[in-house]
């Protein structure tokens, strides 16, 4: 059975120091990627509607951004005040309940963004 020695401070600092981590320190910021933050010009959005895998609830999906995710939060939640109703941000795609293709394509076009509606 392995024992854990640790060496108390004699300062009375109460944290604890790691003195060995077999994968590195996960919390390190060198270990983050950077994303960069690409003006709304240069990213080109594609506005679907779906309703594959969600109970037969209609979802606007848009794809295709490449930003920070407060930039992504800020942006949900001017289209969903917008449309006036909800929805979420799931690995780089914004979601929106209902169907607001064209709505959400006049307003992605109107901040800047290159959109297109994909699929029929």
């Amino acid at each position: 059975m392995a024992v854990s020695k640790r060496k108390s401070s004699q300062s009375g600092d109460s944290k604890d120091q790691i003195v060995y981590s077999e994968f590195g320190n996960s919390h390190s910021e060198a270990l983050q990627r950077g994303v960069p933050d690409l003006l709304p010009n240069q990213q080109n959005l594609r506005v679907q509607v779906s309703r594959k895998g969600r109970g037969g609830k209609t979802v606007t999906v848009i794809t295709g951004f490449q930003g920070k995710a407060e930039t992504l939060a800020d942006l949900l939640k001017k289209l969903k005040n917008q449309c006036g109703t909800g929805g979420t941000v799931r690995e780089e795609t914004l979601e929106i309940q209902g169907d607001h293709a064209q709505k959400l394509l006049q307003i992605l076009v109107q901040l800047g963004y290159k959109a297109k509606v994909s699929g029929g």
